[in-house]
Order: structure tokens, then sequence, then C-alpha cells
């Protein structure tokens, strides 16, 4: 055959198959405008194919977090800008290798895995959707034994803890106090906490005490109002740092000893009027920390991390996760299930 007949044949043959991907469509629950949990609807979605250091994941469940709920929101705008409708929440995904793209060593189809996803970093958006695209190197194996359920609740939350232990210090024999204690984010951070040898003081509401306890705590104060007084009635010159998962920001701050640290989530970096040094962290400046995503899956297999998943639901219930979250009271994550 003539070698322009052969070029034509192959470049026929590439665009055929370009054809048929844009052809097929995947199930997504996304928002088209912003709103409450009733702007959750499924949706379809052109199948994606991952590109050089890409991996494509078959997604068999995907966790729902605080973070979904301000997304479905429209918060923080400037995170949508340049982007069109439907916009697909979710962080953490886990399921089976689809597709590699060119360049990824170490992954096969088929093999089971979890991710953190960052939404809106492309049009078709976070973890709920039937297939997405994500960096190689945000993917790491399920932890052996764990379900695909279990899996999903520790990629995004095990980061965002591992990255407050960073800026805590990880100090042997510090003593750390984590608000929010029974929620995923301080449950992970008193357990990577006990892992460095810390003494850990959480707080809890009576009914959540005996689990804040079983996760690690070594002591327990009542959550609420004067939080900073029941923790220096136990520590009079104050603890080492605050992993502060209640948002507590500066009414949690005289807790902390001279030349302590405040860890915060969603950017606060207010001042605290004292010689406290804060830090706000992001965790998707830890979505490609493959070594950190893996040290998470170890601890997991040898049960020093637990993965607690509250309930799991259709993914056509996606606006009841949504209502429950909010709601407030839910231990453990809120997951979706895509096998069926």
């Amino acid at each position: 055959m003539p070698p322009r007949a052969t070029a034509d044949r192959a470049s026929a043959a590439r665009q055929g198959a370009a054809s048929l991907r844009h052809a097929l469509a995947v199930r997504a629950v996304g928002v088209v405008e912003f709103g409450g949990p009733e702007a959750l609807r499924v949706v379809e979605l052109p199948e994606p194919w991952p590109g050089p250091g890409e991996v494509r994941i078959s997604v068999r469940c995907a966790a729902v977090n605080p973070t979904d709920l301000a997304f479905r929101s429209g918060l923080p705008p400037q995170r949508f800008r340049g982007l069109s409708p439907p916009h697909v929440p979710g962080m953490d995904a886990a399921g089976t290798i689809s597709a590699v793209g060119a360049g990824v060593h170490g992954w096969r189809v088929g093999d089971a895995v979890m991710a953190i996803v960052v939404p809106a970093s492309r049009s078709h958006g976070g973890a709920y959707a039937e297939e997405v695209v994500v960096p190689a190197e945000s993917v790491a194996r399920i932890p052996a034994g764990a379900s695909f359920a279990e899996a999903s609740t520790l990629p995004m939350n095990g980061l965002t803890a591992s990255l407050a232990m960073e800026r805590l210090g990880r100090s042997e024999g510090q003593t750390l106090a984590v608000t929010g204690a029974a929620g995923a984010f301080g449950g992970y951070v008193i357990q990577l906490a006990k892992v460095a040898a810390a003494r850990v003081i959480a707080d809890a509401s009576p009914v959540d005490e005996d689990l804040v306890r079983r996760l690690g705590a070594d002591e327990v104060v009542t959550r609420g109002d004067h939080l900073a007084e029941r923790i220096r009635a136990l520590v009079p010159e104050g603890v080492d740092g605050v992993a502060d998962g209640a948002l507590l920001n500066e009414r949690v701050a005289a807790a902390i000893r001279s030349g302590g640290v405040l860890v915060t989530l969603r950017g606060w970096s207010g001042e605290v009027g004292r010689d406290i040094r804060v830090h706000p962290i992001q965790v998707i400046r830890e979505a490609r920390n493959t070594a950190a995503l893996d040290r998470l899956r170890e601890l997991a297999e040898a049960g020093a991390l637990t993965l607690r998943v509250a309930r799991v639901l259709p993914v056509e219930q996606a606006a009841e996760a949504h209502r429950l979250l909010a709601a407030g009271g839910v231990r453990g994550r809120l997951v979706l299930d895509f096998s069926h």
C-alpha cells in the first residue's frame, strides 16, 4: 500500500477512535446552578481519557466531605472561573484503574486504588463520577483488607491530618489539643499524633466521649464555650499546638503556650494577639504527595488509622447525603456508591 494511503488510513482510524470516545458518556453527580442539596443531579459527561502522567479510575465509592457542600454552593467563586457546568464535587475516590496514560509506570488496568481528586481542575470536576482522571501521583493502593467504601474515606481527610501534624511538629512527647475530634479530620489527627508519641487532649460532646477515647485521646474535655479554659485546667502552661477541626480559630488560641502552633482549616489566618504561629493548611498542595498517601495506607493496614464509614448511599441519593452531613452529628464519612 502506498505510504500516503497508509497515513490516510491511520489518520481516519485515529479520528474514528476520537469520535467513539466523545460519543460515550459516564454518569456523574453535579450542579448546573449552585444551591442547596436539591441542586445536585445525575448528569452525563463525556468519557474522560488520561493524558501523559495520568490514570483513569472507575469509581466504586466516593466519600462526601464538608468541602463538597461548599463546592455545591459555588464557594469559593474563583474556583469555577472559566469552567462550564455541570460542576462535579468530590475529593475522595476509590475504585479500579481503567486506563493508564503515557509515561505512567507501576499501575495497570484493574488495580484497586484510592485517590485524592481536585474538583474543577478540569471541566468535568471531581470524584462524584463513574470515571475520573487524576495525576498518577495522587493515587495509592487501597489498604489491604479495606472495602472500597472504607478506602474512600482516607485520602483527603488523611492527607489534611498528615499536613496538620507536619505543621504541629511531630515531636515525641509534645502535648497537642484537637478540636472537632469526633470528625473525620479530628479522628485522623488524634491517631497520627499517637503514632508520633504525643499526648492528646481532645474535645467531645458527652455522646462522643467514648468514641474519641477509642481513637486514642489521652484526655477528653467537653466541647463548646470556654474550651480553652478547660484545656488550660489540664495543662496550665498551655499545649504545644492545636489542630482546629471545629473552626474555632482565635477562640481556642488561649489554650496554646507562648510560641506554640495553631493549625487552621479553610484558610483562616487571622490574628490571635500573642506570639503563636498560625498555620492555615490547604490539602490541595498535598494532592500529588504520593509518599504521604502511601504512608496513610500503611498505617491503615497496621491498624493505626481507623477507616470510619457512617453510611453508604446509592449515587442517586447524593442530595440526601448532603442533607445528612449538613444536619450534623455524622460520625465517620457518608459514602456514595457507584457500583450499581
